[in-house]
């Protein structure tokens, strides 16, 4: 097999690749433990990584050792995707706040301690031979699943809001928004009563682009673990929640578990995006 088919050299391969197979299984069982954390609590604490960075640091490093002994021009173009793709994780987290804390430091972690293929996929691998752009593809298609879910709910519950809305959000009872997580999708404001509003308040929907420039520029959103949290600070805000009965909030499953899925799939399926494409016949 040629070096550019599939690995630098399927010498490099054979010999490193239950090496890697051992770190994935720790990186794997850290990050199904990440995501029971993250749907339980939103919050995934920095040890949490522990377990697989004692485990795959010092294999990763063996398997860069030995693949820049075996070819370094190969080598160097790796090690600079794996630099480039860290860099790019941390800066949509810290600047564009796209992934949250958690979400990038596991990609991070993946993209340095597994950079090529564990295993040999049952479809193949795609065009580009780079197993962290895997894992983040099939994360990505995989968490597509969540806004056709929340649509098909909203629909059958008959819940009236603007199109983005059904696909993003749902409404939960006042009462049970401290118990709830999410993002307030809905601004309030008291007016005077009538008899098309006796409940006296004025409310209306964050649009998409209201709600994308708020999360990247950093604009504070209200988020329901805060209103739990701090109830002390948010006393206005859960008076005018509480009197207008139930509350839009923005619902997404923790990207740490469509991030788990995609690095599983990716290990023992492959690329579902390339699969999709070579059924249509773009690849033949």
């Amino acid at each position: 097999m040629a070096r550019t088919d599939l690995y630098i050299s399927m010498e490099i391969f054979e010999i490193n690749s239950i090496y890697l197979l051992i770190s994935s299984i720790a990186i794997i069982i850290t990050l199904l433990y990440a995501s029971y954390r993250d749907y339980k609590e939103r919050l995934v604490a920095f040890k949490t990584w522990y377990p697989m960075l004692v485990v795959g640091v010092p294999i990763a490093l063996l398997t860069y050792a030995a693949v820049i002994l075996a070819d370094p021009r190969h080598a160097i173009g790796y090690i600079v995707l794996v630099a480039v793709f860290c860099a790019m994780f941390y800066f949509a987290s810290a600047y564009l706040h796209i992934f949250g804390g958690a979400d990038a430091w596991a990609f991070i972690f993946i993209t340095f301690l597994v950079p090529f293929y564990p295993l040999y996929p049952i479809t193949g691998v795609p065009l580009i031979k780079f197993f962290p752009l895997t894992v983040m593809i099939n994360a990505v298609i995989l968490n597509l699943a969540v806004p056709l879910g929340l649509l098909i709910y909203n629909l059958v519950r008959r819940n009236r809001a603007p199109l983005f809305h059904l696909f993003t959000c749902y409404p939960v009872p006042s009462e049970k928004l401290t118990d709830s997580f999410g993002f307030i999708m809905e601004e309030f404001e008291e007016c005077p009563r009538s008899e098309e509003n006796p409940e006296g308040l004025k409310r209306s929907f964050i649009r998409f682009g209201a709600s994308m420039k708020r999360m990247v520029g950093g604009t504070r959103r209200m988020y329901t673990g805060d209103l739990k949290r701090f109830p002390q600070e948010y006393k206005k805000e859960l008076a005018l929640y509480k009197k207008a009965g139930h509350v839009w909030i923005s619902f997404g499953v923790p990207f740490i578990i469509p991030i788990t899925a995609g690095f599983i799939t990716a290990m023992f399926f492959g690329d579902i995006l390339y699969v999709i494409m070579k059924c249509a016949g773009i690849f033949g």
